[in-house]
């Protein structure tokens, strides 16, 4: 990993001047924590768009009650390049191992009414301490024949850690990426005035305005 630190006041750190670096990181060797190295297998994710960052929920459906088993937080820009890379390892993949099928999706009745967010949300287990998720600024992917890696990163000076690691059938990383591309496209197509105020100017909801409407998801299903 190379580390790079520039400080254009002053070479020389002093108490009476305050310091400024620039920290660039990569994340290649970054650290593993025993806690996250076995990592976690995820058959289906839902892709959250927030006003400022997107929430990538991993579901486990193997059993019930159906339940998150990851929640990963990334910036939109980290968005962006988690959809090329994913691209790339598709592509490599399939040049080496074939073509990816995917399963015939079940026959849905077109005049059902459309699953919300909070509908879906009412039938998932999300535990307490995965209810924040965790940051990542940085992905890296790897590949077998039958499933994708996804080493989810923070590259937080002074090193660079695995803060999530997830596991998926090749089947469902090509689903993933069309939910990520899906809800890259709406976050970058909303209009303007979608866009939230400052924080400082923010004064929040009052007490008579309803409750703000979940965010639009975006689900990869089995």
């Amino acid at each position: 990993m190379s580390d790079q630190f520039s400080n254009p006041e002053d070479s020389n750190p002093s108490p009476d001047h305050p310091q400024s670096q620039e920290v660039r990181h990569s994340p290649v060797g970054a650290l593993v924590p025993a806690h996250v190295a076995r990592g976690i297998f995820s058959t289906g994710a839902v892709v959250l768009q927030g006003q400022h960052e997107f929430i990538v929920d991993f579901l486990l459906r193997m059993q019930q009650p159906q339940q998150v088993a990851a929640r990963v937080v990334l910036p939109p820009a980290v968005v962006a390049q988690f959809i090329q890379a994913l691209q790339e390892n598709l592509k490599k993949h399939e040049d080496r191992f074939g073509p990816i099928s995917l399963p015939t999706p079940p026959v849905t009745n077109p005049d059902a009414p459309k699953q919300s967010a909070q509908d879906l949300y009412d039938q998932l287990k999300l535990n307490d301490e995965d209810m924040s998720g965790v940051y990542a600024n940085a992905v890296m992917i790897g590949h077998t024949a039958s499933e994708f890696s996804l080493d989810f990163i923070t590259t937080f000076f002074p090193r660079s850690a695995v803060s999530s690691r997830v596991f998926v059938a090749a089947p469902n990383a090509r689903r993933l990426l069309d939910s990520l591309v899906h809800a890259y496209q709406q976050f970058q197509n909303r209009p303007p005035s979608s866009q939230p105020p400052p924080p400082a100017t923010d004064p929040g909801p009052g007490p008579d305005e309803p409750p703000p409407e979940p965010p639009p998801y975006h689900p990869e299903n089995n």
